[in-house]
């Protein structure tokens, strides 16, 4: 961890993921269920997870980890695994709006190994199999396109490139693009999701699973809120008292459903943008006709140690130095959170053993 000093001129530089954002969270009825979480059947050996920027450097970090029953991974504006090295003054000089130096990939692929031969992340062969969906605005300045394709270049390592999609051809901003929802596409502003033309959500779930159907205009589910705290416990620390969980009717009702995560980015906390990144992304859309259970994880922001002041997700080392393997808080605290979703002890027992 870097001296407070420092630490803290770094943190609060970093404008590359927008002004701290300022407005309270304000839910709609369709996000405010607070009865208590519906009896679920999940199948935890087949996870999909994505993000944007902050989330996507997590999303990918998840996967890692737990790539034996995280099957595929989507990235919204993201860079390569481990590009911050633990290291935030790293972090803004290369893994964001510019690139100073040279980024040796092959180093931070080396870490990813000593990561495996130490057990914490999954057996990298496991990414051979992988589903991958990358994606990268022509307008985005945040988070430049020669990072995102360092990232294209590090999956191409790990995974046959059949499995990986990777678009960088449209002409958005720095956000998360749907069809008719959020703001100008081609500006980078809160709640950082875009009116772009372009079905993000639909586009990765069509690659991430097979066989999903496009859904209806229709949400037959609800969103629940769940305890972050009391659930993953001192693991959630650096996380919010709330988190989201979109469970669509015929997942209430018993049916087998898969799971998806999906970490918000940068002041995209929930704190920050109302229920926006929980209702507007499309995702509830696709999952509620494809018997998807979306889990929405939220960060908080913090003006002390750890210093989080735009509520970014840990792929710096703000919160653990183990922030990119198991071992991590934030990736420990979200996989309890997962699990405790599933209400067949049988499923959650035969995960767990195989990935403590």
């Amino acid at each position: 961890m870097m001296k407070s000093t420092p630490f803290l001129r770094h943190a609060l530089c970093l404008s590359v993921l927008s002004a701290l954002a300022v407005s309270a969270p304000v839910f709609g009825n369709e996000s405010s269920a607070q009865d208590a979480l519906p009896s679920l059947t999940i199948d935890l050996k087949n996870v999909t997870v994505s993000g944007l920027s902050s989330g996507g450097y997590m999303a990918t970090q998840f996967q890692l980890a737990h790539s034996d029953w995280v099957k595929g991974v989507g990235v919204i504006a993201g860079g390569p695994y481990f590009c911050a090295q633990g290291d935030i003054t790293t972090a803004l000089a290369q893994c964001v709006n510019k690139v100073e130096g040279e980024i040796n990939l092959e180093a931070l692929n080396e870490k990813a190994k000593q990561y495996e031969t130490e057990g914490k992340i999954a057996s990298l062969s496991n990414m051979k199999d992988a589903k991958v969906w990358l994606f990268h605005g022509t307008q985005d300045t945040r988070v430049i396109a020669p990072v995102s394709d360092l990232l294209f270049e590090q999956y191409k390592l790990w995974t046959d490139t059949q499995n990986i999609a990777y678009i960088n051809d449209k002409p958005m901003a720095h956000l998360f693009p749907t069809k008719n929802n959020g703001v100008n596409c081609m500006k980078s502003e809160s709640p950082f999701i875009g009116n772009c033309d372009y079905d993000a959500a639909g586009a990765m779930l069509s690659h991430l699973v097979e066989d999903v159907s496009t859904p209806d205009e229709s949400l037959s589910g609800q969103i629940h809120s769940i305890d972050q705290q009391k659930i993953a416990g001192s693991d959630a620390k650096t996380l919010a008292s709330e988190g989201f969980v979109y469970v669509p009717k015929s997942c209430a009702q018993g049916e087998p459903c898969r799971a998806h995560i999906s970490f918000h980015g940068c002041n995209q906390y929930a704190d920050a943008v109302g229920d926006a990144y929980t209702t507007q992304t499309g995702l509830n859309e696709w999952a509620d006709d494809n018997n998807i259970v979306v889990l929405y994880p939220q960060t908080k922001k913090s003006l002390f140690m750890p210093l989080n002041p735009q509520g970014c997700w840990d792929w710096w080392g703000y919160a653990s130095g183990n922030y990119a393997n198991r071992n991590g808080a934030q990736i420990n605290a979200v996989k309890q959170l997962l699990f405790s979703l599933n209400s067949a002890p049988s499923l959650n027992k035969s995960n767990g053993s195989n990935n403590d």
